[in-house]
C-alpha cells in the first residue's frame, strides 16, 4: 500500500470540512495489521477560515513607546495581546546612511482582517517617519488560543 493511498484513507472523514486546515503525520509501524495503523490525524485542527489569526511585528524607539501602542492596541481591540521583546539591534539604512540602534519589538496577535486598521493605529500613533509594521498570517496553532485572539479583537460593529 502506498503513503498516498493510507493518507486518503485517514483524511475520507474529514473532506467535507473544506475551510479548514489539516494537518496529517504519516505513523510507520514495524508491523502493520491494518489500514488504521497507517498514520493517525490530529483532533485539534487549528481553524484557519474566514479571517485567520495575524502576527505583526512593530519596532518602537523606547519601552515607553512600545507600552503606550501596546495599551492602546488592546484596549481599542486591535490586538489581543503584545508582546514586548526589549532591545533587538536594528541596522537599516535611511537618507544615505548605515544606522544601528537599539529598539523594542512588539509582536502583536491579532486577526488578518484587522491588521489595515491596526496599521492605520501604529503610523497615528508612532513617533517614526516610517514605522515597521508587517504581519505574517499564523497558519497552524493552538485552537483555544486562536478563538481567543479572535474573540479578543471582535469590535462591537458599527452601522
Amino acid at each position: 500500500r502506498s503513503v498516498s493511498c493510507s493518507m486518503s484513507v485517514c483524511l475520507r472523514g474529514f473532506l467535507g470540512l473544506s475551510l479548514y486546515k489539516l494537518s496529517a503525520s504519516i505513523i510507520f509501524a514495524p508491523s502493520i495489521t491494518s489500514q488504521k495503523d497507517y498514520c493517525s490525524v490530529s483532533t485539534t485542527m487549528s481553524s484557519v477560515k474566514q479571517d485567520p489569526a495575524s502576527a505583526v511585528f512593530v519596532t518602537c524607539p523606547t519601552m515607553e513607546v512600545a507600552r503606550t501602542l501596546s495599551r492602546g492596541l488592546v484596549q481599542s481591540k486591535l490586538a489581543a495581546c503584545v508582546n514586548i521583546v526589549p532591545q533587538v539591534t536594528s541596522i537599516y539604512e535611511w537618507e544615505g546612511s548605515i544606522e544601528e540602534d537599539t529598539e523594542y519589538l512588539m509582536i502583536i496577535k491579532t486577526q488578518s482582517s484587522t491588521v489595515p486598521d491596526l496599521t492605520t493605529f501604529v503610523q497615528s500613533n508612532h513617533p517614526y517617519d516610517v514605522p515597521e509594521v508587517i504581519s505574517f498570517k499564523i497558519e497552524q496553532g493552538s485552537e483555544k488560543y486562536l478563538s481567543w485572539v479572535k474573540q479578543s479583537t471582535q469590535r462591537a460593529k458599527t452601522n
